[in-house]
C-alpha cells in the first residue's frame, strides 16, 4: 500500500504537474490568460493522479506508470516548445 502511495504523492505531482502545463499552453492566445485556470486545476488532478495509483496491482506498476505518463507529458511539452507551437 506505502509504495503505491507514494507513487501517487510523487509521481503523481509530476504528472499533475505536466497536465497543468498543458491546459496552460494548449489554449489559443498566451499562456498567462490560462495560467489561474490551471493552478485551479492542479490540485484535482493530483488527486486524481493519487487515486489511479491505487488502481494499480502493485507498486512497481503505479510508479511504472505514473512515471512513464508524467514523462510523457513533460515531453509533450518539451516538443510543443522546441517547435515553437507555443510562446
Amino acid at each position: 500500500m506505502w509504495p503505491r502511495a507514494l507513487a501517487g504523492i510523487i509521481a503523481g505531482f509530476f504528472l499533475a504537474a505536466a497536465v497543468t502545463g498543458l491546459i496552460a499552453w494548449l489554449p489559443p492566445g498566451p499562456w498567462q490568460h490560462a495560467l489561474v485556470p490551471s493552478l485551479i486545476a492542479f490540485i484535482p488532478l493530483w488527486m486524481l493522479a493519487a487515486l489511479w495509483a491505487f488502481s494499480f496491482r502493485s507498486g512497481l506498476h503505479a510508479w511504472s506508470g505514473l512515471g512513464t505518463a508524467a514523462m510523457a507529458g513533460f515531453a509533450l511539452l518539451w516538443l510543443l516548445r522546441a517547435t515553437g507551437a507555443v510562446q
